[in-house]
């Protein structure tokens, strides 16, 4: 596993700011996309609330892919690397991120973390938001995909009552489904709510723990 890259004080991008800050890294992000296109590298921005499952659905995509690409992670934490680690027993390179105290990555960081890594043996890179709904929505990196995951137990309401990450969505990840009729959640509900925001938003049902559901999400990532 890399070494964590870290926040310095001052560097990390905040959404409080103003719009200067959106638009410098909005560039930031248009040069990591154009550095990983140029090396080929499939780039996915995978967010999500706090325990929605973002790092087990990781873990599966990586257990189901690794044989057919070269894969790095990049976990993006407040300051562990538990997840990290997590990720890393699959056999993958991971390169964790430690924020300090901001709730969401910045292509900043995301183009630190480029920097440690041999980007000619790389062909996909997943790139673990920090747990949020809000923040990650305005800070793109630089992505080719941005996937959302939510899980049931968060409720009925929970596309309803965060929107705007949605809006932006490729795929977006119902998880938990087994917990469904327990929570009293309509998990087609739920995608009707994300298909109001993004009609073109392809949604996927899934429980990561037993990965039911994954190879719908390989599918609409067109791994």
């Amino acid at each position: 596993m890399k070494e964590t890259v870290k926040a310095e004080e001052n560097e990390v991008f905040d959404i409080e700011l103003n719009i200067d800050i959106l638009k410098a890294n909005q560039k930031l992000a248009e040069e990591n996309r154009k550095l990983l296109q140029k090396n080929g590298i499939k780039a996915i921005d995978i967010m999500g609330a706090i325990g929605a499952g973002k790092t087990s659905l990781i873990e599966k995509l990586v257990k189901a892919l690794k044989n057919k690409y070269r894969i790095v992670a990049f976990k993006g934490d407040l300051t562990t690397t538990i997840d990290a680690e997590q990720i890393a027993r699959h056999g993958v390179e991971v390169v964790p991120i430690n924020t300090g105290k901001e709730c969401h990555l910045d292509a900043n960081l995301v183009k630190k973390a480029l920097q440690r890594l041999d980007l000619t043996k790389i062909d996909l890179l997943f790139i673990e938001n920090v747990g949020n709904l809000i923040c990650p929505a305005e800070f793109p990196l630089g992505s080719q995909k941005r996937i959302v995951v939510i899980s049931v137990t968060e409720g009925p309401y929970m596309v309803i009552k965060h929107p705007f990450i949605f809006t932006d969505a490729d795929v977006a990840v119902i998880n938990k489904i087994d917990l469904a009729k327990a929570m009293q959640v309509d998990i087609k509900k739920l995608e009707k709510d994300v298909k109001a925001i993004n009609p073109n938003a392809q949604v996927a049902f899934t429980n990561c723990r037993t990965g039911e559901g994954i190879n719908t999400v390989i599918e609409a990532l067109r791994l």
